[in-house]
C-alpha cells in the first residue's frame, strides 16, 4: 500500500510540475530569471554544481559523483574543470566532443549515466527547468522563434545568449499553424527522460551493413510521403534520430570509436558549429553536450589513422584510470557484491579488502623515489603516513607517470572470482583467505594474462595475504587486550608523563611511593622501538609529541593517544606484544580449559560485536592467527 501511495504522489508531482503557454508568456518569465534558456553544458554543470562541491588538501571534491564513484577525485576533478565548467561558461572546449579514455571497468559508462540520470532529475527542479516548443520533435529553444534581426536587442533585454534556427518542423508550423504569429506560438514544460527519448541520445555500434545513418539523423516517412509529395517536406520526414532527440540534453556515442566513419562525420559541423544535417533540409541546429567513451587501445589506433585528424581535432581526451585507493576499491567491490542476490552469504572483515590490496598493487607502477617500494607507495596512495616520506613525495609519485592506473587488474575481473567463491554450495561465510584463492584459481583463465605478468600477480597475491596475516593478528590482539581504551590510555598517559619529564630535563614522580625518579627510559624505547623510532630519531620523535599536544591545547581540543596515528600505532602494538604469549597458548590449544574457553568466548563475542564478524568466521580468524603466531 505504501509503493501504491508513493507511485500516486511521484505522478501527481510528476502532473504539477506540467507548464503549458504562450511564446509571449515564456519571454515573460525569463525576464525574471534567465535559467531556462541555459546550454545543454551550463545545465550538466549547473546539475552537478547542485549537489554540492567540498574542498580537502587543496582538491575539489563533487557530491554528485561520491555515491557510485570510487576513488577518481583527481580524474573527476580535470572533468568537471576542464570540460564541464569551461563549456558552460560558453569557451571552445563546449565546440568539442567529451572522450572519456580508459581500461576496461574504470567508471567510464557509469560516469555517463550517471550524467544522464543526473540530468533527468535535474529537470524536474525549479533551477533545471527545461521549456520547448510544444510538439517539436527536437524539444526546441523557444527563443528561436525570435529572426535573426531582433536577437541583438531581444539579449541584451533578456540578458541570454541565443543561438541556432528552428528545426524544418518549427519553421513550417509557425506558418501553417500560428500564421507566422510567434507570440502566440505555444510552449510547454519538457521533463528530460532517456525513456522517453527527450533530451538524451545514445548511439551504440553495430554491424555497418545493418545500421543505417537514419539511427542519428532521422529518416523519411514513406507513409506520408505520398502525401504531402515530396522529400523535402517536413512533415513527410521523422525527426527522431538519436541526434535529433538528444537536443538540449546529452548525447552518448558508446565505444565511439568502434563506429563506422560515416557516422562519424556528422559529428563534424555538429560539435564545432552545433548543427547536423539531415534528409533534403537545411543544416539543423542541435544543442547537445556530446559524450563518448572507448578504450587506450582503440585510441592509439584511431589517432594512429591519418584520416581521423578532422575528428582527433574536434575532441577532448579525458583520460579515466583505475582507482588507486585500497580504501576505494573496497568500496567498489563491497558496491558490487551489494547489487546482488547473495546477501545472504556473509563476507568476512578483510576479505574484501584483500583482494582489493591485490588489485591496487597490479596497477601501481614501481617508483624512482629511493627507500620506497609498492606496499609503502600503496599506503600513501590510500592516505596513511610512512616514516621518511611527505605529503611533497606522494604529489611528486602521482605526477610521475601519467600512464599509472591505466593498465592492471579490473574490477570485474575481481568480482568475477569473488562471484565463484561466493557460489559454493553450503558456504555460510567466505574470508580472505577464500577470496585470494579464487584470485589465484582465475590467473590461469584470464586470457590476456603473460607468463610474466602471472608471475608478479602471483607475488601481488602473497603480498595481499601478507598484509591480511598482519591485519588478522590485530584483529584478535586487540580482542584479546581486556578493556583496550583504557589499557591503552593507561599506557599513553605514563608515556606522556615520561617524554614531557625527558624533554624538560626534570624527574618524574612515582604515583605509589612518591619518589623523584628519573624519565624511564627503557618504557619509552620499547614503546617507540614498535614503529622503527631509531635512538637517533627518539628526541625528535619525543618533541614532536609534545608540539603536538600544544597545538591541540591552544585549539581547545583533547588530545588523546589516537590523535596522533604514528604514537597510536606504537602503543597498540606494545599491548599486543605484551599479550602475545596469552593470545598464542589460546588460540592454539586443542583442548582449551575451563579458563582459556571462557576468554576465547569472550574474544568471539568482542570480534562479533565490535568487529562485524560472525560466528563462522570469528572461529576461522582465531584458528588462523593461532597458526601463525606459532610458526
Amino acid at each position: 500500500m505504501d509503493i501504491l501511495k508513493r507511485i500516486s504522489a511521484y505522478k501527481a508531482e510528476s502532473e504539477k510540475l506540467a507548464w503549458t503557454g504562450t511564446f509571449k508568456e515564456y519571454i515573460d518569465m525569463l525576464r525574471k530569471d534567465p535559467a531556462p534558456a541555459m546550454t545543454a553544458h551550463a545545465r550538466v554543470y549547473e546539475m552537478i554544481e547542485s549537489y554540492g562541491v567540498v574542498e580537502e588538501h587543496g582538491q575539489k571534491k563533487y557530491k554528485f559523483f561520491e555515491q557510485e564513484i570510487f576513488g577518481l577525485d583527481r580524474a573527476v576533478e580535470k572533468l568537471v574543470e576542464e570540460y564541464f565548467h569551461s563549456a558552460a561558461r560558453r569557451l571552445d572546449v563546449r565546440k568539442r566532443i567529451l572522450l572519456l579514455m580508459g581500461p576496461v571497468s574504470g567508471g567510464k559508462s557509469t560516469i555517463v549515466t550517471m550524467l544522464k540520470r543526473g540530468l533527468e532529475q535535474f529537470s524536474r527542479s525549479e533551477r533545471g527547468a527545461v521549456f520547448a516548443i510544444k510538439g517539436c520533435p527536437m524539444h526546441e529553444e523557444p527563443l528561436h522563434l525570435i529572426p535573426q534581426e531582433l536577437r541583438a536587442d531581444a539579449e541584451r533585454e533578456l540578458g541570454v545568449r541565443i543561438e541556432g534556427s528552428l528545426c524544418p518542423s518549427c519553421q513550417m508550423r509557425v506558418k501553417t499553424e500560428y500564421g507566422g504569429e510567434i507570440e502566440n506560438v505555444m510552449v510547454e514544460r519538457v521533463l528530460i527522460s532517456e525513456e522517453n527519448r527527450v533530451g538524451i541520445g545514445t548511439f551504440s555500434p553495430s554491424d555497418p551493413k545493418s545500421q543505417d545513418i537514419a539511427d542519428l539523423t532521422g529518416s523519411i516517412d514513406f507513409s506520408t510521403i505520398t502525401e504531402f509529395g515530396s522529400e523535402s517536406d517536413p512533415r513527410a520526414y521523422r525527426f527522431d534520430g538519436e541526434l535529433n532527440k538528444a537536443n538540449r540534453g546529452l548525447m552518448e556515442f558508446q565505444e565511439m570509436l568502434k563506429c563506422d566513419e560515416k557516422f562519424l562525420w556528422n559529428l563534424l559541423s555538429l560539435t564545432q558549429e552545433g548543427n547536423f544535417k539531415a534528409g533534403r533540409f537545411a543544416l539543423i541546429s542541435a544543442d547537445e553536450m556530446i559524450i563518448a567513451h572507448t578504450n587506450e587501445s582503440e585510441y592509439k589506433a584511431f589517432i594512429s589513422n591519418k584520416k581521423n585528424e578532422a575528428l582527433q581535432s574536434r575532441m577532448i581526451v579525458m583520460p579515466i584510470p583505475y582507482n588507486l585507493r585500497v580504501t576505494d576499491e573496497e568500496k567498489i567491490y563491497n558496491k558490487l557484491v551489494g547489487q546482488s542476490d547473495m546477501k545472504h552469504i556473509h563476507i568476512a572483515p578483510h576479505a574484501l579488502r584483500a583482494a582489493a590490496i591485490f588489485s591496487i598493487l597490479t596497477r601501481l607502477k614501481e617508483t624512482k623515489k629511493q627507500g620506497m617500494d609498492l606496499v609503502k607507495k600503496m599506503r600513501m596512495y590510500d592516505g596513511e603516513e610512512v616514516e621518511g616520506y611527505k605529503e611533497a613525495d606522494l604529489k611528486e609519485m602521482q605526477s610521475e607517470y601519467l600512464e599509472e592506473g591505466m593498465s592492471g587488474i579490473d574490477p570485474r575481473y575481481v568480482i568475477n572470482r569473488i562471484s565463484s567463491a561466493l557460489i559454493k554450495q553450503d558456504l555460510q561465510c567466505i574470508n580472505a583467505l577464500d577470496v585470494l584463492r579464487a584470485l589465484k584459481d582465475g590467473l590461469d583463465q584470464h586470457p590476456s594474462i603473460t607468463k610474466d605478468e602471472r608471475e608478479r600477480y602471483l607475488n601481488f597475491i602473497s603480498i595481499a595475504r601478507k598484509e591480511y596475516d598482519s591485519l588478522a593478528k590485530k584483529e584478535v590482539q586487540k580482542a584479546f587486550v581486556y578493556s583496550f581504551e583504557e589499557s591503552a590510555r593507561t599506557l599513553f598517559e605514563n608515556y606522556l608523563d615520561n617524554i614531557e619529564a625527558y624533554c624538560n630535563w626534570a624527574k618524574i614522580k612515582d604515583p605509589l611511593t612518591g619518589e623523584e625518579m628519573d624519565p624511564d627510559e627503557r618504557l619509552m624505547r620499547s614503546i617507540e622501538e614498535q614503529i622503527g623510532v631509531s635512538e637517533n630519531a627518539k628526541k625528535a620523535f619525543r618533541e614532536e609529541i609534545l608540539i603536538r599536544i600544544s597545538s591541540y591545547s591552544r585549539k581547545g581540543r583533547k588530545f588523546d593517544y589516537s590523535s596522533h596515528e604514528r604514537l597510536r600505532e606504537a602503543i597498540e602494538k606494545k599491548l599486543f606484544a605484551d599479550l602475545k604469549d596469552i593470545v598464542k597458548i589460546t588460540t592454539s590449544t586443542k583442548t582449551p580449559d575451563e579458563r582459556q574457553l571462557k576468554r576465547i568466548n569472550e574474544v568471539t563475542k568482542t570480534l562479533m560485536d565490535g568487529h562485524g564478524y560472525c560466528p563462522v568466521c570469528s572461529n576461522e580468524l582465531l584458528r588462523y592467527v593461532g597458526s601463525l603466531l606459532n610458526r
